[in-house]
Order: C-alpha cells, then structure tokens, then sequence
C-alpha cells in the first residue's frame, strides 16, 4: 500500500483573529500618517469625522454584498466566484482581472512608499544618483530599500500563508499602540479649542474628504481571497469582514480627532506630516513623530503583505478556472502557497522602485478604478443570485430582501464615477488612463488566447469540493 499525500488544497490555518487583523491592517496602511492633516483641513475635525462615519456606512453596503457572498462560497479568488455563478464566464474574468490590477498596484505602490517614509526619519540617506524618471531622480540607496523590503514580503509569502498572518499580526499591533498613543496622549494633553473651527467649507467640506474615504477602507475585500485558507464557519467569514470594517472606521474617526485637536491651526497648515507633529505636541518631544512614523513604516509592511496575499490568490483562482496560463495555479508542496503567483507579483515590486515614485501614483490610481469596478460586479451579482437562486445557502444573510444589494451597486457606479474627468479623484490624462487602458488590452489578448474555455457553455461555477488529505492506492 503506498500513501500519496495530495498538495492541491490550501492549508486551513487562519483563525478568527487572523483574518480581523489581516483586514484591518490592509485597510489602515499608512494613508491615515499622511492624509489625516488635509482631512481635518479640507472639513475641519467633526466635518471629517462625519465624512469618514458616512463613507464607512457607504463602504459597508457594498462590504455586505461580500459578506454574503464570501460565507456562500468560501473560495480564493472571492469574486470570481461571485461572478461566475451569478453573471457568467467573461464578466468574472473583468472582475478578477480588475482585481489583480488593484491589488499589484498597491504592491507596487508599497514598494516605492517604504523608501519615500524612510526619508522622514533620515532626510540625508539618498546617495548613489541613478538617473531622473518625469524630474524625479532614482538613488541606489532609495532603490536598495524598496527591493529588500520586496524581497522580505514576498519571502514570507511563499513560507506560507500563516507566516503571513502572523507578521500582520505582530505589524497590526505595533500600528495599534502607536495609534493609541496618539489617540489617548492628544486626549489628555491638548486644547480643544484647536479643533475650531468644526466644520471647515461647510457641505462641500464634507464631500470632498467624502470622496476620499472609499481608497481608505481597500482591504476588507482580501478576506474573500483567503476563504480556502479559513479554519472558521462560513457564517463567521461574512462578520468577520463586516468587524473588520467597523474597526476601521473607528480608527480613521479616532485619528482624525487626534490631530483635530493636538494642533492649532498655524501649526496645522505650516506642517509637512501633521499626524507626526500631532503625535510630537502630544508628548512634547519630535523623538514621537519618528515613534509614529514607524507605525507607517508598519503600516506599509501591513497593506504590502495583505495586497501581496489577494493578488495571489486572484491570479491562482483564475487560472484554476483556466482564464490565464495554468503556471499561475501551482501550489508549493509543503506551504500550500499559490507560489508563481506570489513570486510574480512580488517581482513586479521588486523592480518598482526603479520606476521612481511618479509612475507608481499613477499606478495605483489606475488600480483604484479596478477595484471599484469589482465592487460593482461583486453587487450585481448579488442581486442576480438573490433572483436566480433565492434557495442557495447563505451562512450569512445581508437582509431579507435585495435592497442591501441595489444600494451596493448604485454607490459602486457612484464609486467609479469619482475616476472621470471632471471629478475629484479623475485618473490623469494621458498617463494612467494609458496604464488602465493597457492593462485591459493585456486582459482581453490572454481572455482571446484562452478563448476555448469561455466557449459553448464550458466555463459554469463549479463548488471547491474538500479533497482528502491523503489517497490510497493499493499495490
């Protein structure tokens, strides 16, 4: 009798607490180190907390659809699946392939982010000029940092997605208590009277720190990804997801009010990292404001590690599905990690930092239409499935009725809207529509070569079935 151990289905290793902080630190990054100042500038400090409590309610309608969704088919590659079953075959590639680009291109983003924040602890450390990308110059000694930082996220990836889980976990805390202290030590010794005004440019205030919020709460969709790797209840993938944000928007309200009342306003609109000298006024010493810098040191690594761990999974899911080359699906024997997947994504951000930072913007601008338009495809097929087959199990249940849905796919479209020309957040012509447009080309040449698995009815959603452990075969 000889004993083959089978490698093809992920291990079962995420617990309740991992997935929450594997969300979390996704989705609070280090967008909250850099951003908080122009919030409360732009609305003033209850102006943006109202702001960030209504983004997140509008974040959570479509954080509901997932939610469902995710306990329904607890399956890596999350909307594809999502897609597949309740649209079809060529809108799930749009959505996933949507999906890689939003999630590579906060990978890539990161890569050139942890050189950039290294440059606020020491101003000085740059040396080694390279050569000069859009009036940017590229120094070695800024390129050494993103690529070693690559080259650790991607490692610990491969080890696993465990190992993963754990350094977003150790990474997540240290943002927390770094968070905290800013948060408890502006409580105690600042004036509050430095958050007056409240509201700053009235309605039009609101709705422009409004319109940031949705790039802030990217994250809570990396649970889906990591269904197969879950050793919880379906029932308790949808909460968990719905916690996560719930979390985060606590922490965006809660640092936003920090910084709201720990400067005045001279000092608010002459500074450079105003959460840093936030974090400084709050102790009476700048050693903080590198103590709080670290914490988006962290919070890069966070968002880094969460993005590399979706990416992956999306691709490895869409090669299963035999929408891209089968390379993308092997697994490693041992750690059961989607290993080409992981080590292309984490090649693509290794050699970002040599693009220098302007290509990167404009990167991960182009990722954010991407997302929202998964967003959008996730909520119609929500309310397809809820049509289609009203008696599918759903662990969790987001309402009775499909409103929830429809209110989903009306702010996606709300969402995508945002990227046009003419409003706020517009990609930039010609440089990221050339990048979100190429990414579709690339899309559409391998959907073509891959033609025959979309054709007569081939592609139909099919459910992961748990395979054994081991197989026996006698001999």
């Amino acid at each position: 009798m000889i004993i083959i151990k089978q490698d093809k289905n992920f291990n079962k290793v995420l617990s309740r607490v991992d997935i929450l902080f594997l969300a979390f630190g996704a989705m609070i990054g280090w967008g909250w180190v850099v951003l908080s100042g122009t919030w409360v500038q732009e609305a003033g400090t209850l102006g943006a907390i109202i702001a960030f409590i209504i983004g997140g309610v509008m974040v959570m309608f479509v954080g509901l659809t997932y939610a469902e969704l995710a306990s329904a088919m607890p399956e890596a590659g999350g909307a594809l699946s999502y897609v597949l079953r309740g649209v079809g075959g060529k809108t799930a590639f749009v959505a996933s392939w949507a999906l890689a680009l939003g999630y590579i291109s906060v990978v890539a983003f990161e890569a050139v982010a942890l050189p950039t924040v290294i440059e606020y602890i020491f101003p000085n450390y740059k040396v080694g000029y390279m050569y000069t990308v859009m009036e940017y110059d590229v120094y070695l000694s800024w390129v050494l940092v993103g690529v070693v930082g690559s080259i650790f996220v991607t490692i610990i990836n491969l080890l696993g997605v465990k190992s993963a889980a754990k350094l977003q976990m150790i990474l997540t805390i240290v943002i927390a208590l770094i968070g905290l202290m800013l948060i408890f030590g502006a409580s105690i010794n600042s004036d509050f009277a430095n958050a007056d005004p409240l509201f700053v440019g009235g309605t039009a205030g609101v709705i422009t720190v409004l319109i940031m919020t949705p790039f802030m709460f990217v994250g809570f969709d990396v649970i889906p990804q990591t269904a197969e790797e879950m050793n919880v209840p379906a029932k308790s993938i949808g909460k968990l997801l719905i916690l996560s944000v719930g979390f985060a928007i606590a922490w965006y309200v809660a640092i936003v009010f920090a910084v709201g009342v720990a400067l005045d306003k001279d000092t608010l609109n002459a500074s450079v990292l105003p959460t840093a000298d936030a974090m400084a006024a709050a102790f009476g010493s700048k050693t903080f404001a590198n103590v709080l810098i670290l914490g988006g040191v962290a919070g890069i690594i966070t968002s880094w590690n969460a993005f590399i761990i979706g990416g992956s999974r999306v691709l490895y899911a869409m090669a299963e599905k035999k929408m891209i080359p089968a390379w993308f699906g092997k697994l490693h024997p041992k750690h059961h990690t989607p290993t080409n997947s992981v080590l292309f994504i984490g090649l693509l951000a290794t050699v970002s930092p040599l693009l220098g930072r302007p290509m990167l913007v404009w990167l991960v601008d182009a990722g954010g239409l991407a997302i929202v338009m998964a967003y959008f495809l996730v909520a119609v097929a929500f309310v397809q499935l809820r049509k289609k087959e009203p008696n599918m199990v759903r662990p969790f249940r987001a309402g009775e009725s499909s409103w929830i849905g429809w209110v989903a796919l009306v702010l996606s479209i709300g969402f995508i809207a945002m990227y046009f020309p003419g409003m706020p957040a517009a990609l930039v012509w010609p440089y990221e529509w050339f990048i979100f447009a190429g990414w579709w080309v690339l899309g559409f040449g391998l959907m073509f070569m891959m033609r025959k698995n979309y054709s007569n009815g081939q592609m139909k959603y099919t459910p992961v079935m748990e395979e054994p452990e081991k197989k026996i075969i006698n001999g």
